[in-house]
């Protein structure tokens, strides 16, 4: 049975509404944990978030038990874990030895170091693992309303928003693609699933010397390898290809042999999968390298690992070729990002009328003043759209040469204006990537996804937590100087 918090105080521990904050460190982690905080004694805030947790992860399970993480740390250590740009190992090590975040996930530490409660590093990773992407779009919204309520210079003020939207490549965990080491790959997979094989059928026989095939296997890679990329003899290169495929094929033929004669379901569905793979890239390592034929970029594949990875080209010098997967994002003026999206196999053209669909579920289209694109988002269509939604000012760069009537929208000052201001949606993407969104460590699709909810969230309390303790050093500023004031008048 899990809890939103531990409600009963040990000994010694310090209350979480009662923590306090450095407010000169330049570290990313206090602001967000300040925003964490400014979550937990909230009311409105805090169940609001904790209502969306608890229907999620608790809703429908028995209320007997062991109790389990609590929703509440579970919550903060996975948007630490995102703020630091971090792997698990650390994590573990910050919830264990940290004071300002054991402070802030409720639990003790005695000044002599010793534990009160301790995290386990699989405990930290099957919990987190809990909270899904759509859980992450619903309190990601929350947070924003609330951060923009927060951020709002007057009372009274109506909120009207200036948003900008763009996108960057988030990289994938994998090493560059070549039809020759993608077949290395799939062919050593298949020696690991045999291995496991070996461990659990005594029947499986022939495979005594697989550690000398596996051997055998890498040199002849790493050979052809050279060949293709180094070497200058055209005959040496083909017949180094040819020796390889001819090995690769080999494999192939012992592995189908192997799915043929034994089951173990899970492990032999691994196998069919890697042994497929191996067909795979011996047919187009012969068609490209043997019969000079262009690979259709529909059948190219730039991972066995990450199957979900893309070739992308941003059309930036350095890198010119990045490997992962397009990121959408909408920000507004309090640089908060009130939308985003995992692009699968989609370019930014396509994105407006589903951009539009989702704001009109958060805003109406008369509060959005203005929303400003780059040029690759341009078509007549798209600005047509954007126009109808109701947006007051549309900024959207139309690619090539201007006719009269888009010379003079172009051209007046209000558009120039904000799509000057438009660059700092690069500040927001640099500050994404800060909290790991540059290379995803996590595996599989549906992971990666998480991944980026879970950063977007990190990001959306570290610009709250920086105006919290803003608005508390002017606080403190405010009543150093009324100090001052009176020891001046007492003199």
């Amino acid at each position: 049975m899990r809890k939103r918090f531990e409600q009963q105080l040990i000994i010694g521990a310090t209350p979480i509404s009662e923590t306090k904050f450095p407010l000169r460190s330049r570290d990313e982690l206090p602001p967000v944990l300040k925003a964490l905080h400014y979550i937990f004694i909230t009311p409105e805030l805090n169940n609001a978030v904790f209502n969306l947790l608890e229907d999620r992860i608790t809703n429908k399970k028995k209320k007997t038990g062991r109790t389990g993480m609590d929703l509440w740390q579970i919550l903060v250590l996975a948007t630490v874990r995102h703020t630091l740009d971090t792997n698990w190992d650390r994590l573990e090590h910050v919830a264990n030895y940290d004071n300002l975040v054991r402070q802030i996930l409720g639990v003790y530490t005695s000044d002599y170091g010793v534990l009160g409660f301790e995290f386990g590093y699989q405990t930290i990773i099957d919990n987190v693992s809990l909270i899904d992407e759509e859980l992450l779009f619903e309190i990601n919204d929350i947070v924003v309303k609330h951060g923009q309520l927060l951020l709002k210079k007057r009372e009274k003020e109506e909120l009207e928003l200036r948003l900008k939207t763009d996108s960057f490549a988030l990289k994938t965990n994998v090493h560059f693609p070549t039809d020759l080491n993608l077949l290395w790959d799939s062919v050593r997979k298949c020696f690991d699933m045999i291995k496991i094989i070996q461990e659990q059928d005594s029947t499986l026989i022939g495979w005594r010397k697989i550690k000398e095939l596996r051997k055998l296997f890498k040199a002849q890679f790493r050979s052809t390898s050279q060949q293709v990329f180094k070497g200058k003899n055209a005959e040496q290169k083909m017949a180094s290809v040819k020796a390889y495929l001819a090995l690769a094929s080999q494999m192939q033929k012992r592995f189908s042999e192997v799915l043929s004669a034994h089951a173990s379901p899970s492990i032999l569905l691994s196998l069919n999968s890697y042994n497929g793979y191996v067909a795979k890239f011996i047919d187009q390592i012969e068609r490209r390298l043997l019969k000079n034929e262009v690979i259709p970029s529909e059948e190219k594949m730039y991972s066995i690992f990450e199957q979900h990875t893309e070739w992308l080209n941003k059309g930036k010098s350095n890198p010119s070729v990045e490997l992962g997967l397009n990121i959408l994002i909408t920000t507004d003026q309090h640089h908060f990002i009130v939308d985003y999206k995992v692009m699968k196999g989609e370019k930014d053209a396509a994105q407006i009328s589903p951009l539009c669909v989702r704001l009109a579920e958060k805003y109406p289209a008369n509060k959005i003043e203005s929303h400003s694109f780059d040029k690759g988002f341009y078509s007549k269509e798209n600005y047509a759209t954007l126009v109808a939604f109701g947006i007051i000012n549309v900024v959207m760069p139309k690619k090539g040469k201007l006719n009269k009537i888009e010379a003079e929208r172009e051209g007046t000052k209000e558009f120039k204006k904000i799509r000057n201001k438009h660059s700092a949606v690069e500040s927001n993407i640099n500050m994404l990537e800060h909290h790991g969104l540059d290379r995803c460590p996590d595996k599989g699709y549906k992971n990666f996804n998480r991944y980026v909810g879970f950063s977007v969230l990190a990001y959306n309390l570290h610009i709250i937590g920086n105006h919290l303790i803003a608005k508390e050093k002017e606080k403190l500023k405010k009543e150093l100087k009324r100090l001052e004031r009176q020891q001046k008048q007492a003199a």
